[in-house]
C-alpha cells in the first residue's frame, strides 16, 4: 500500500473532512481514502452504458457498409 502525504492543505478543508467522516462513522483517513476513489474509480455498469450512449449514440454514430460475409477465407498452408 502506498502512503501519500498532503501539505498545506486548508484549516476550513480539514475541518470540513473531519465533520464528514465523523457523519459517515470513520476516520478522516477512510473518508480521504473513499473520495479519491469514487474520484478514480472510473465508470463502471450502468453509467458506462448510459455515458457510451451519449458520447456514441445514434446522435453521434456513423454509418458504416459492413463487408460482405459471403466470402469463406482462404486457409493459410504450412508447408
Amino acid at each position: 500500500m502506498a502512503v501519500l502525504t498532503i501539505r498545506n492543505l486548508e484549516d476550513e478543508v480539514k475541518e470540513r473532512l473531519r465533520v464528514r467522516a465523523a457523519r459517515a462513522g470513520h476516520s478522516m483517513e477512510e473518508e480521504v481514502r473513499t473520495i479519491l476513489r469514487s474520484a478514480v474509480g472510473g465508470v463502471t455498469g450502468p453509467e458506462l452504458l448510459k455515458l457510451s450512449r451519449e458520447l456514441f449514440g445514434e446522435k453521434h454514430g456513423v454509418d458504416m457498409e459492413l463487408p460482405s460475409r459471403d466470402d469463406p477465407r482462404v486457409q493459410p498452408h504450412f508447408d
